[in-house]
């Protein structure tokens, strides 16, 4: 299934999306232990990064 998954995304697109989890994760947490403006600022690298992503996809 997962292997499925890669062979269908592409390697290097799993690893980013993997990123983007781990800065919401990394940012959920900066929230809750009362970092919210350092929270907010990291919360904004996923949409970034993801538009970076689609627009290297389509710019071909």
């Amino acid at each position: 299934m997962i292997k499925n998954f890669i062979e269908r995304v592409g390697a290097m697109n799993v690893i980013m999306l993997l990123v983007v989890l781990s800065i919401i994760i990394v940012s959920e947490y900066m929230f809750l232990s009362g970092n919210k403006l350092d929270a907010i600022f990291i919360a904004f690298w996923a949409p970034t990064i993801l538009g970076f992503m689609n627009y290297f996809k389509h710019k071909k």
